[in-house]
């Protein structure tokens, strides 16, 4: 969504900008592909990197739960039981469970880190999906604007036919985001356009008060 979304908008307010600067549509397009690649490298790495430090976070904390659970048990367990009594558990099958759990160390820091901390055990191909989905996604994305400025000669046709396009893939990228974000996705799906819209329009604006 991420990809998508940035991939939308960057290089349709992009084009929209240049075509109020440049009277030739293969600069628009060169710029406008420049941009792509570099926008789709630069999402793609900020989401490997994100996955990546959300599995060295999630290790870290393994590490440190396993080395509490050796040095400190009683606390670790006092903790355990803690949990157990915010979940309305009476006394005797809190300290049933407790047992239970801490007398396997593993199931132990798996409870751990799921309860106390709330955390996951991220897929090990995670940051390179990532990197992909989103990288590729911006690239589907800035493609949309762009393709008017590649079928038309003229920029005043081809900025017609991007903002048509562009805007009617907004509405409905920001409809199916609605879909599976929010209970509202007529309201995703406005928002997103107008969002598009005002970032094009500013570009176009400034482009040409400058020119």
């Amino acid at each position: 969504m991420i990809g998508m979304s940035d991939g939308l908008t960057v290089p349709f307010a992009l084009a929209a900008g240049l075509s109020g600067a440049v009277e030739a549509t293969g600069i628009i397009v060169t710029a406008g592909l420049a941009e792509v690649a570099a926008g789709a490298i630069a999402m793609g790495l900020g989401g490997f990197l994100a996955a990546r430090t959300d599995a060295e976070h999630f290790a870290a904390e393994k590490a440190r739960e396993e080395r509490e659970t050796v040095e400190l048990p009683e606390e670790e367990a006092a903790e355990v039981a803690g949990i157990l009594r915010g979940y309305g558990l009476t006394e005797d099958l809190v300290a049933a469970v407790v047992t239970a759990i801490r007398s396997d160390q593993k199931r132990w820091v798996d409870f751990m880190m799921r309860f106390e901390l709330g955390l996951e055990e991220p897929d090990p191909q995670r940051a390179r999906n990532s990197a992909l989905t989103i990288a590729l996604s911006y690239v589907a994305g800035g493609l949309v604007p762009l393709a008017p400025y590649i079928v038309f000669g003229s920029v005043h046709t081809a900025l017609i036919g991007s903002v048509a396009v562009t805007l009617l893939a907004l509405l409905v990228f920001g409809y199916v985001k609605g879909r599976f974000t929010t209970t509202r996705p007529f309201r995703s799906a406005w928002q997103t356009v107008v969002v598009g819209g005002l970032a094009a329009t500013a570009a176009f604006t400034i482009a040409k008060l400058v020119g």
